[in-house]
């Protein structure tokens, strides 16, 4: 092999791994704004303050502490463990909550904090994501950070959906069978049948 084929393969080479990695991170955004986020909009829509503050048992979290925890997770890590944004987190403070913190507020909260993560992944190279941070007192590479907040967001949505389940006994209807085929249903508003469910 001369050394401008080398040089030829090692740059083709490179333009693929930062391809798979640019994949990786905007498929992360993908899932935390087009389809997490999506869910637990819907979940909102059918619960009032009260039921978002609801909490079965003293060890458990109501879908409001779980909110705060989400936002204060994802902005840690991404928006401050990987872009420039200083780290203000007081964690203990998002499961000590108990006044209620209306739900639109709740609602901007989560929307702004995931608009800023998506910014911070839009602007990230993809060439930096083995290498490390320090984040949450633990030195993690890039890709670990936004592995663990995509994970994170969606167990905690999984949880969201549990719990609006349980309060309002109603499908929340994130998909559709009806044509025959699956279609998701979970990024339009819900009908004003289903709002009349809520």
């Amino acid at each position: 092999m001369t050394a401008d084929s080398a040089s030829h393969a090692s740059d083709s080479a490179s333009r693929a791994s930062d391809a798979v990695s640019r994949a990786f991170i905007d498929r992360a955004a993908a899932f935390l704004t087009d389809d997490y986020l999506p869910k637990i909009e819907r979940c909102l829509e059918k619960l009032n303050d009260d039921q978002i503050w609801w909490r079965p048992n003293a060890e458990s979290n109501s879908i409001g502490n779980l909110l705060l925890h989400l936002c204060g997770n994802a902005r840690q890590w991404i928006v401050c463990g990987l872009g420039s944004a200083p780290d203000n987190r007081t964690r203990d403070a998002e499961f000590a909550q108990r006044d209620v913190i209306p739900r639109a507020e709740l609602l901007q909260l989560l929307r702004t904090t995931l608009a800023d993560v998506k910014s911070t992944l839009r602007d990230l190279n993809p060439s930096v994501l083995l290498e490390k941070r320090t984040i949450q007192g633990s030195d993690v590479d890039v890709l670990e950070a936004i592995f663990h907040v995509t994970e994170h967001f969606s167990m905690h949505t999984g949880q969201v959906i549990m719990l609006t389940k349980m309060l309002t006994s109603t499908d929340l209807r994130f998909y559709d069978f009806t044509s025959g085929s699956v279609v998701e249903t979970w990024h339009s508003p819900l009908s004003g049948h289903d709002q009349q469910q809520r």
